[in-house]
């Protein structure tokens, strides 16, 4: 059994930061440090950070602590949540990734210009939510193909797009067609929302793809980019392509001795479940790993001011 594993693939820049903004607030401050929603959507990196002294909570009203730290996510969040914090005196620190923060800036750029904003995305993902947020008059949500086709706008002369970073080229190709033919003014961002970190991962998955019998994605089931990884495995000819959150969800009877089996993980899977992955995989036969070629990714965010500084004034 040959495995091949694609690349790039596991963490992107902004996952990476946000991960490193609550490691290094827990050794600035202590715990207990407090994160609303996942900080990225994987299990065991929330699992970790939970025995570090991280407490995760969905609503801030569950933190019962004037000026207690609490870390935004990489998913972003609305304005209404940040006055919220204001309000309850809670001591902010934005992990937000720059890339979902480009695409908020874009929204209240558009609002202010009294236009309609259609936003291309899943809109219960977390991430719309928030983006969403920045101006609810204005903002109309538009998941499918369908839903492009049907959408009425108050003024079809006024109109521009945004999308959610984690979709790709292709997932949203079909639909910015439709909308571009039903509404020839629409306005588009200055540079593409779509994360350069989504794309280079499904582009690796359809190289991946052009050589594997069986492809597993490693990724946890919230995680929409790893979703989308398992469907452009599936669009490009893969039948057999599973989501799968590690070596446990791997059984023998799954593969044959002449297989050819394809690897590849989201944007917020750690790469030690990847290894844990190959290392079972040798356990059932696997003779020969070997990686494809890919892009390099040297992408680096910064982080917010009050990490930084603090940091460096103790020599971190």
């Amino acid at each position: 059994m040959r495995v091949i594993v694609a690349k790039p693939r596991g963490f992107c820049a902004g996952v990476d930061r946000a991960i490193e903004i609550v490691e290094r607030a827990l050794e600035m401050y202590g715990p207990p440090i407090y994160v609303r929603h996942a900080i990225v959507h994987n299990k065991r990196v929330v699992e970790s950070l939970k025995n570090k002294g991280v407490r995760f909570v969905e609503q801030l009203a569950e933190i019962d602590r004037k000026g207690a730290k609490v870390i935004f996510s990489a998913h972003g969040i609305s304005p209404a949540v940040r006055e919220e914090a204001e309000s309850r005196k809670l001591d902010v620190v934005d992990a937000v990734c720059p890339l979902v923060t480009k695409v908020h800036n874009e929204v209240k750029h558009y609002a202010d210009m009294g236009y309609t904003i259609i936003l291309i995305g899943h809109r219960n993902h977390v991430e719309v939510i928030g983006t969403s947020g920045e101006a609810p008059e204005r903002v109309v949500v538009v998941e499918s193909v369908a839903e492009a086709e049907e959408v009425v706008l108050e003024d079809p002369d006024r109109v521009a797009y945004v999308t959610q970073t984690t979709l790709s080229v292709d997932d949203t190709k079909e639909i910015l067609e439709i909308l571009k033919r039903r509404f020839p003014k629409i306005m588009n961002p200055s540079k593409l929302d779509i994360c350069y970190a989504t794309q280079n991962r499904q582009d690796a998955v359809k190289a991946l793809a052009g050589q594997a019998d069986i492809i597993f994605i490693m990724g946890s089931p919230e995680s929409s980019n790893s979703n989308r990884l398992v469907e452009v495995a599936k669009s490009n000819g893969v039948k057999n392509a599973y989501l799968i959150e590690g070596a446990d969800n791997l059984r023998r009877e799954m593969f044959r001795e002449d297989m050819v089996v394809g690897l590849s993980s989201g944007a917020s899977t750690p790469e030690t479940v990847v290894l844990e992955v190959i290392s079972r995989l040798r356990e059932f036969g696997a003779d020969k790993v070997e990686e494809l070629d890919g892009k390099e990714e040297h992408t680096r965010f910064p982080f917010p001011d009050t990490i930084q500084f603090k940091t460096a004034s103790r020599g971190v």
